[in-house]
């Protein structure tokens, strides 16, 4: 049995963890490495892995002045496209994503979503790698402010809400983004700061009900599509 092929995970915040997705690549043969970037954590200078994994973070992908790991960052999923490397971009690295194929990001867009959120899927799911037979409506976690407001020419849309429109999108066959959290829990939003939620008009604990309810048929889907992933990249 030869080693199982490595993923780099970019972290840009303390909580921000790969959390059940990284799980989930694990439980699909692929091994991690995690560089804390917010801790100071270096990234290198190119890519040797077989895959890349952009977290989320209360930054917009050019925020070099607040987060200059950003930069490194940009060029590791800059050179991953380039070479063909898979890539899974969640929130900011979804945006980030985004950003770099040609696309549109802006500042405080639209409505906010925090919490369990219903998604939809598009027709364009159904032709895609990790996206296809999974349920048409179903829930993710969402926290965000900031939104993908165009996408890449060329890029698949894939899911849609009602209040952000580019949850979830691929820039051809090898690299994806979402705006969603698969890799956050109920017990994720239950560590939220409770004013942070009031501030955006939502209600602490129906926030946190709707996620524990949600949980278990939405952990179901989000696994499929990171093991997807890792037999992607294992090439299976």
């Amino acid at each position: 049995m030869g080693e199982r092929p490595r993923v780099l995970a970019v972290q840009h915040t303390p909580d921000g963890g790969p959390g059940r997705f990284g799980t989930w690549l694990a439980e699909g043969g692929l091994a991690l490495d995690v560089v804390r970037a917010h801790d100071g954590e270096p990234l290198p200078g190119r890519l040797s892995h077989q895959a890349l994994l952009v977290l989320g973070g209360g930054y917009m992908p050019d925020d070099d002045e607040r987060a200059p790991w950003l930069a490194p960052t940009r060029d590791l999923v800059a050179g991953a496209l380039d070479g063909g490397v898979p890539v899974f971009g969640i929130c900011l690295g979804g945006q980030l994503l985004a950003l770099l194929a040609g696309g549109a990001v802006a500042a405080g867009h639209g409505e906010p979503e925090m919490g369990s959120t219903a998604l939809t899927l598009r027709p364009e799911a159904e032709h895609d790698p990790l996206f296809h037979g999974l349920p048409r409506r179903t829930t993710a976690i969402e926290n965000h402010v900031d939104a993908v407001t165009g996408l890449p020419p060329g890029a698949r849309w894939l899911a849609e809400s009602e209040r952000c429109p580019y949850q979830a999108f691929s820039v051809g066959d090898r690299a994806w983004g979402t705006q969603f959290h698969p890799e956050a829990t109920a017990a994720r939003v239950r560590a939220w700061d409770p004013r942070r939620l009031v501030r955006h008009g939502f209600d602490p604990a129906g926030t946190v009900r709707r996620a524990e309810a949600d949980e278990p048929a939405s952990a179901a889907v989000w696994r499929t599509v990171a093991l997807r992933f890792a037999g992607l990249v294992r090439g299976l």
